[in-house]
């Protein structure tokens, strides 16, 4: 019987580190996409729809429902959400002072501003990490719904001077980063207290609503967009929330 309960519990384990590797894949998969496609603004301002829509569902029939399901303290959970709003906005003042290191006219990528991508990336994998912590469907679901985001990325890596393998080369460090903290995530919240665990889905959540709301569609209107950039940010949060109803197996 213990024999059976280790395998299965091996099992569980390996299954989560495997889809880990998804968000971490896609991310390459972007950078290859971006040495041979170069997509319109108004093409990036549709994914960038239908990825707020996916990240949106995420959040709202994944991490909400499962920091409720924790039965924490509410006082911990409202603690961790204003954290998690707090960091954010720390890293939207950052953002805002490297981004005065993008040389406008060559394209080069600032490093800082380079940093400050592989620190929203991090966040990204710890957020993935800890809903497989959560247990039930909470990791697979973010770990697809990020993994939109990280293709997206891939695809936006390109600058004048930004071409070739370097794109791969840097798409490649991005996986590698999500997939090491999704692992870290994980190891760190392996049989953590109710409340820690609702505390790191609150911090998550405020950093998912930052990333929907201050980063993808923000970035998205910057381009006249035509109407039915709307119907695919709801395509977005439909595609997710039906993996969800009706339990389809990944």
């Amino acid at each position: 019987m213990l024999d059976r309960i280790s395998l299965e519990a091996w099992l569980l384990l390996n299954q989560s580190y495997l889809i880990m590797l998804i968000p971490a894949l896609v991310a390459v998969m972007g950078g290859v996409l971006a040495m041979v496609w170069h997509p319109s603004h108004q093409t990036r301002s549709l994914i960038q729809h239908f990825a707020a829509g996916v990240v949106l569902a995420a959040l709202a029939v994944e991490v909400l429902p499962d920091i409720q399901g924790e039965h924490a303290s509410g006082v911990v959970i409202i603690i961790a959400f204003a954290l998690g709003s707090l960091f954010m906005y720390v890293m939207k003042l950052w953002a805002m002072q490297l981004e005065a290191g993008v040389d406008a006219a060559s394209g080069n990528l600032s490093h800082g501003l380079v940093i400050a991508t592989f620190v929203d990336i991090a966040v990204d994998g710890f957020i993935i990490g800890a809903g497989f912590a959560a247990g039930g469907q909470t990791g697979l679901i973010l770990a697809l719904g990020l993994s939109v985001e990280l293709l997206f990325l891939g695809l936006s890596l390109t600058a004048e001077n930004t071409k070739g393998w370097r794109i791969i080369a840097l798409s490649t460090a991005l996986g590698v980063t999500v997939l090491m903290f999704a692992v870290l995530g994980r190891w760190l919240l392996a049989g953590a207290s109710h409340d820690m665990i609702a505390a790191a889905l609150a911090f998550s959540a405020a950093a998912l609503l930052y990333l929907v709301t201050e980063e993808l569609l923000i970035e998205a209107h910057e381009v006249e967009e035509k109407p039915i950039a709307t119907l695919v940010l709801f395509a977005g949060f439909l595609v997710f929330w039906s993996i969800q109803l009706l339990g389809t197996p990944i």
